[in-house]
């Protein structure tokens, strides 16, 4: 049945308060830079990767969208939701996007990293996070808008919003492959030694900071974090399949790229 003109009309309104609401939080959260380069978007390649006419692939700095189906594995919840309001957003901004390339400006695959901005200031990574359809992420040196971005993140777990609605955690028991996870348990242990600090959180998972990121994190705290309930985030590494598990270490390796993917709950 098709709608009639009053509940179109409202349905219209809501829309436009609705872009109007997200286009306003993201800006609250991580306002634009006074004047940016912008490029034209050929398509949108998933929930946070733009490719530009000019050939080059853009990796949005601060946001892990859920991953779309390939090589016969499903996609996960709210990846297609991620790209296609993705899509919206760089349509809305007539197809360009101003670019702030990060510290770091290219990633292993050669793809730039930047942080995305509308033709109104609105900063893409900031309306997914507050939407739910991404994880927060930090990766140093890239790390300039991680305090807006996880406050993004923050409103859209305090209002169950995308994928949000069934928090996404897992305990270290329930990983069954590497990959991006987001992992509450008990420190059972804390190591440190020259290679950094080393969170034993069991299940066979133990959470890594490099000696090199020590300094982003309050290294007295995490000694301090034996019996404590956190959250860490991350890519997973499966030593067994990598070939690099050795007698006595544990099967998962989690590293810590900054301080911000490591909350203490209780």
């Amino acid at each position: 049945m098709g709608c009639t003109a009053p509940q179109k009309k409202a349905s219209l309104v809501g829309a436009f308060f609705v872009s109007v609401f997200y286009l306003t939080s993201a800006q609250a959260f991580c306002p634009a830079p006074a004047e940016l380069p912008t490029f034209k978007v050929q398509r949108v390649v998933d929930g946070d990767t733009l490719r530009l006419v000019d050939g080059r692939s853009v990796r949005l700095i601060g946001v892990n969208a859920p991953e779309l189906g390939r090589k016969g594995r499903p996609a996960e919840p709210y990846a297609e939701a991620a790209r296609q309001r993705l899509q919206t957003l760089v349509a809305a901004s007539d197809g360009h996007v101003g670019l702030q390339v990060g510290l770091e400006a290219r990633d292993r695959y050669g793809r730039v990293l930047a942080h995305a901005y509308d033709s109104q200031g609105g900063n893409l990574e900031a309306q997914l996070l507050a939407e739910g359809l991404g994880y927060l992420v930090a990766v140093a040196p890239n790390v300039a808008l991680v305090t807006c971005q996880r406050s993004a993140e923050r409103s859209a777990r305090q209002t169950g919003s995308g994928l949000w609605r069934q928090p996404p955690l897992r305990t270290p028991e329930q990983l069954k492959s590497g990959g991006f996870a987001l992992i509450r348990a008990k420190v059972e242990r804390v190591d440190r030694n020259r290679g950094g600090l080393w969170l034993e959180l069991g299940g066979s998972l133990v959470a890594h900071v490099d000696a090199q990121a020590l300094p982003d994190f309050d290294v007295r705290k995490l000694q301090g974090l034996s019996g404590r309930t956190v959250e860490v985030r991350g890519w997973v590494v499966d030593r067994a399949r990598r070939g690099s598990l050795q007698p006595g270490r544990s099967r998962w390796l989690l590293p810590l790229t900054h301080n911000a993917m490591l909350e203490v709950i209780r």
